[in-house]
């Protein structure tokens, strides 16, 4: 078969190519923002709803505050926190990642590592970031303040998910994006990571427990309810064990992990276990707050 001739294209300048290539990246990055924005609150819905009613028909514990006053006042509190946070940073995850496509030093950007080793490190590496985000918010007494408004909670349901003050969301998003630009890893990793750390902020906030047999296979591969609610207990020491998001390999490996709470679990902070802490705004405010003493 004769080679097909090649037609030249015509010259054009080098702003007009760079103008070409720019239009194309925009189009690229459009594609992306909104796949990632339908698969995003599409799985948020789907997943809120699910575990909403599995805690709703099989609840691990009676709510001191009604589901639909805390629902309310956790969704617009989730709601304001991703507007500040979007004013600020102005970049999602899949987008930071649609940006760093083009970085030669990114761990994650090798075209020579399979595709599944880059998914599969992109879960882990991003991961490991929240879990150290977490724990950095339980370590210095500033970020503290402002993450006690999640532990301030007088129940643990799956709402607990969305009670962020804008201030950490931010912080949280600053580490993502950051280890994102620096490993450069492929949009559809992060994309899938994103969605999974969806689906088990919400599962792992149920109030609800996963059957016996299920619990104790289900914990060594993934956080389930059990291991994260011990987190929330009242006490000081609990609060400070069970960090991990997604996998409790972090926990385990760095010596944070705690299978079960030592007596009775009562979830919440000492002072906030009533519904003095479920005002819009008084949860704003409440880093600025003195620690409450309990009532009676």
């Amino acid at each position: 078969m004769r080679p097909v001739p090649q037609v030249p294209h015509p010259a054009r300048p080098i702003g007009a190519i760079d103008g070409c290539l720019q239009t194309e990246y925009s189009g690229l990055s459009m594609e992306w923002k909104q796949l990632e924005s339908v698969s995003y609150w599409t799985l948020f819905v789907v997943t809120f709803l699910v575990v909403g009613a599995w805690e709703t028909r099989r609840p691990n514990r009676d709510w001191i505050v009604p589901a639909g006053r805390r629902w309310t006042v956790h969704g617009l509190l989730l709601v304001f926190s991703a507007v500040i946070s979007g004013e600020i940073l102005r970049f999602s995850p899949v987008m930071a990642a649609v940006a760093a496509s083009g970085n030669s030093w990114g761990l994650l950007n090798q075209p020579s590592i399979p595709f599944v080793i880059r998914l599969g490190a992109t879960l882990l590496l991003l991961d490991f970031m929240k879990y150290a985000t977490h724990r950095l918010l339980h370590t210095l007494p500033w970020l503290w303040r402002i993450h006690r408004i999640h532990h301030a909670d007088p129940d643990f349901d799956v709402s607990t998910a969305g009670r962020v003050h804008p201030v950490e969301f931010v912080f949280v998003q600053v580490g993502t994006l950051g280890a994102i630009l620096l490993l450069a890893p492929p949009p559809s990793a992060v994309l899938t990571a994103s969605l999974l750390a969806s689906v088990f902020s919400f599962f792992e906030h149920a109030n609800a427990s996963l059957p016996a047999w299920w619990e104790q296979r289900v914990r060594l591969w993934v956080v389930t309810p059990d291991v994260h609610r011990i987190h929330h207990s009242e006490r000081p020491g609990e609060q400070m064990k069970n960090y991990g998001e997604i996998f409790p390999w972090w926990d385990q490996l760095l010596g944070t992990y705690k299978s079960q709470p030592e007596g009775k679990l009562v979830v919440g902070l000492r002072g906030y276990q009533d519904a003095r802490s479920m005002g819009f705004e008084t949860l704003v405010k409440l880093p600025f707050d003195p620690q409450r003493e309990p009532e009676g």
